[in-house]
């Protein structure tokens, strides 16, 4: 079988299973972005194509988000008619659909198979555009205005996908009723071998420092630090963790810059705002005990959750975040915001400690709470382990899951492209 595999930032979602199709014998071939020249990896072809054009200046803003992605839809198409130009023709296409580059594959090959990665459909729900008021847009009468056309490419998708695949439950009944029938859930997977407990691991601090799993470690965790994934909540509610802990030492991972929602006012960062309003509330003393690692190198950001005493993770109702699972992976005592994509997850005091979002102060108890009782800490992330490998283990079920995916696929009667 020849497989086609598009994405913006490959091999992204396609890291384990392009490898595995290509090494079951089947011809994979990727288009993206990303790279320059041509090359291979792991039994993958990789040829590169460029996003020609360029925004409209002054566009209305609403769609400026769609002309960027048809801009990607049509470098991607013209990328693949030079690939149909040269003999290839694909059985199966597997594409993350997110940023448009699929959008007129099914033109240049309407006998192929579409399989679209569902990250997530935008919903005008209160739940979702309200859920934290401190950051309504401006005229939130218009969200449902403006997602219906933010939901444009995953409407024109729609109509040419012959099935979908999506990590979580939450995800996948994010998108109309009418998609859901055609979407498998089925987690990227985690290399529970990999990501594992380590009673030996260390962490190296940027101030000289390292602490192990004989130290009070409190970790935190974001792509970027910013509001969608509670940075805002967790900072506010530093000052009072450590007064409370003065043997704690917290350690946070994430970037400066925004993986989503709202950008910070022009020139600032959603990190420095949120230093900035805790500041004169924490003496010197105790922010020699608060450590920024930036984006840091698999295996540090490993560590990191090795050594955890205790982990915090707050989300909006969003797409889960990797590293969630992983902290369960490797054992360790969550503290997690009640929310949707959370639950599906993780279950109250079994799998780890549910706390309300916005209330820091209760986060705050909750932490304290878990770092006064190792026995409970131990209880919780040897569950949290257990769960992760009975459900998301990359290995036994979630890549068995998304092979047998792609060859339901295959059998499919293809969907043809609408005028």
């Amino acid at each position: 079988m020849k497989i086609l595999c598009i994405h913006q930032n490959f091999p992204g979602q396609y890291k384990h299973l392009a490898p595995a199709l290509a090494a079951r014998g089947h011809e994979v071939v990727a288009l993206t972005p990303k790279v320059k020249k041509p090359s291979s990896w792991a039994g993958v072809r990789i040829l590169p194509y460029a996003v020609r054009g360029k925004s409209t200046k002054g566009i209305h803003p609403w769609l400026s988000d769609f002309e960027t992605k048809v801009l990607r839809g049509t470098s991607c198409y013209r990328a693949a008619l030079a690939l149909k130009d040269e003999g290839f023709s694909p059985d199966v296409i597997l594409a993350h659909h997110g940023w448009g580059e699929s959008l007129f594959l099914k033109d240049v090959w309407p006998d192929a198979r579409l399989g679209l990665y569902c990250e997530l459909y935008h919903r005008a729900d209160r739940q979702f555009t309200g859920f934290d008021p401190e950051f309504q847009r401006m005229a939130p009468e218009a969200d449902p205005l403006r997602l219906r056309v933010k939901n444009l490419n995953n409407r024109l998708h729609e109509e040419v996908m012959d099935a979908g695949i999506s990590p979580t439950r939450f995800q996948a009944e994010t998108f109309p009723e009418p998609w859901q029938d055609r979407i498998t859930v089925a987690h990227d997977g985690i290399d529970t071998d990999k990501v594992c407990p380590n009673p030996a691991a260390r962490l190296d601090l940027p101030d000289g420092s390292t602490v192990t799993r004989d130290d009070e470690v409190i970790t935190f965790i974001n792509r970027n630090l910013e509001p969608y994934r509670g940075y805002h909540v967790f900072m506010r509610a530093l000052p009072e963790l450590l007064r409370r802990r003065p043997l704690a030492q917290v350690v946070l991972i994430g970037g400066d810059e925004v993986s989503y929602g709202a950008k910070p006012p022009e020139g600032k960062s959603w990190k420095q705002i949120f230093i900035d309003e805790v500041q004169d509330q924490i003496p010197a003393s105790g922010w020699k005990r608060v450590h920024f690692l930036g984006r840091v190198p698999y295996e540090r950001f490993l560590a990191m959750m090795q050594v955890s005493r205790v982990h915090v993770y707050l989300t909006y109702p969003f797409v889960l975040s990797w590293s969630l699972l992983e902290a369960m992976s490797a054992e360790c005592a969550i503290v997690a915001s009640d929310t949707a994509p959370v639950r599906e997850a993780l279950t109250e005091e079994d799998t780890g400690v549910l706390t309300d979002f916005f209330d820091g102060a209760a986060m705050v108890e909750k932490v304290c709470d878990l770092l006064e009782d190792p026995a409970r800490r131990a209880q919780l992330g040897t569950n949290a382990r257990a769960f992760v490998r009975a459900n998301y283990d990359l290995q036994t079920v979630c890549l068995p899951r998304q092979l047998d995916w792609v060859e339901r696929l295959a059998a499919l009667q293809p969907r043809a492209p609408r005028d």
